[in-house]
């Protein structure tokens, strides 16, 4: 890519939350990553926050962005078919994910069939959570299911509330999302049609050559945690009531150090008091990686070209 800078923009939260613009820019000269603006908006007049966000991406010759909530659609949202209902649906993306599915459950229980004894004696270890980047090369690490990742799988996919991407991002961070965050991913369970409608009349009005890319901040977290920029103690305290700020402090002077990248004292205050700040400061981290090219390549099956969502490598 031509182009040294890239920003981003996290948009969750209420009405009445602020919202920041991150920039972060590459100078060649001194072989260093400078955070280059950090630009709050006040989301009180929608009209004049659309207008900061056009403005911001031209004045800064924005070309590429990430963002934090869906670029791609459920597969029901584009579906004209005679629906048969979720459980039977036909159309080919989401019979594919119902398939994978099906086949680590299947696996799950051949392991129960063969051996029961030995099943349970693993049954504790597979209920591990592992933050280890080697997750991504061992596939057999996956046959033996963690209870709660069985649990989420046997509910399902719902195409109009998931998209392939998220059975990807369960497959590698459902247990991790759940024991660091309490969550689960699901492309539409935190994303209001008021932020989707909104950002899609705004986009309007960027240059045509602007590239959109979505990123996760939970999931930029747990990378950052696999590469060992951070510590498992730092993600567990980083939003506590009483230590948050100085570990939030701690940790933004880790990634500055490890990433290489210079903040100036009155953004880094900023980035420590306000948890949404923190979050778009994440999404331009994915976005380094994305000029370094150096993000994991996702699987055709989910729709890269599509979601274009970011899972960052920071080794």
């Amino acid at each position: 890519m031509d182009s040294k800078n890239i920003g981003s923009l996290s948009m969750k939260g209420g009405r009445n939350d602020n919202f920041y613009f991150c920039l972060i820019e590459y100078y060649p000269e001194s072989e260093r990553w400078f955070l280059k603006s950090l630009l709050p908006v006040k989301d009180e007049e929608a009209h004049d926050s659309d207008d900061a966000i056009r403005a911001w991406i031209h004045n800064f010759g924005v070309k590429q962005l990430v963002v934090d909530f869906p670029l791609s659609r459920a597969a029901c949202n584009e579906c004209e078919l005679e629906c048969p209902g979720a459980l039977h649906c036909p159309v080919e993306k989401v019979v594919s994910v119902r398939e994978r599915i099906k086949n680590l459950l299947n696996e799950d229980l051949k392991l129960i069939n063969s051996n029961p004894k030995k099943y349970e004696q693993e049954r504790n270890k597979a209920d591990e959570i592992v933050y280890s980047r080697d997750i991504f090369e061992k596939e057999t690490s996956h046959h033996l299911l963690s209870r709660s990742f069985k649990r989420r799988l046997k509910k399902g996919f719902l195409p109009y509330w998931n998209r392939a991407l998220d059975f990807w991002v369960w497959k590698y961070y459902y247990d991790q999302l759940l024991d660091t965050f309490n969550v689960s991913f699901d492309s539409f369970g935190n994303t209001s049609l008021m932020i989707l409608s909104r950002f899609s009349y705004i986009k309007r009005h960027f240059p045509q050559k602007t590239e959109l890319f979505e990123a996760n901040a939970q999931i930029i977290l747990i990378e950052l945690l696999r590469s060992k920029i951070i510590l498992k103690k730092d993600l567990d305290l980083l939003f506590d009531l009483d230590l948050g700020l100085e570990v939030r402090l701690e940790t933004i002077k880790k990634i500055e150090e490890k990433l290489n990248i210079f903040i100036y004292n009155n953004d880094l205050e900023i980035l420590v008091k306000s948890p949404r700040a923190f979050d778009s400061f994440l999404l331009a981290l994915a976005g380094q990686n994305v000029l370094q090219e150096k993000n994991r390549v996702l699987p055709d099956w989910t729709g890269p070209l599509d979601t274009k969502f970011i899972i960052p490598n920071f080794i």
